[in-house]
């Protein structure tokens, strides 16, 4: 065998499977990591809408619980106003019991205390 046509033998060998590779093999691999980087491209995009709108519905949810809170602090508010007002009647409406019953009470005692005079009065008399 001779050492130059090996290397010849070889080196055509090497570019037809180079040809066949660039003509029949890499195609469909190119085709694919194209359609791959496509992909992955568009999640990546998809990705970042999304933390968008994500930070946009944390803000919305922020100033909700913050309208929320003030509506509920609002709301406790009127209810301790409410609170003071019925308060405020039944001290009233106790004051005017506790004047009825000392009225009561002493005129039970002043008829009480008539009655005894009188009785003391028979009993001396």
């Amino acid at each position: 065998m001779n050492l130059n046509s090996t290397i010849l033998g070889q080196a055509i060998s090497f570019f037809l499977f180079v040809w066949f590779c660039m003509k029949y093999i890499w195609p469909p691999i190119l085709i694919t990591i194209e359609k791959r980087q496509k992909n992955i491209s568009e999640s990546l995009s998809f990705i970042e809408k999304e933390k968008e709108n994500l930070k946009i519905d944390q803000e919305k949810i922020k100033k909700e619980i913050k309208n929320q809170r003030e509506a509920a602090l609002n709301l406790i508010n009127d209810a301790k106003r409410q609170r003071n007002i019925i308060l405020e009647k039944a001290k009233e409406n106790a004051e005017k019991e506790k004047n009825k019953f000392m009225i009561k009470a002493r005129s039970d005692i002043e008829l009480e205390r008539i009655k005894m005079q009188e009785e003391l009065t028979q009993y001396v008399g």
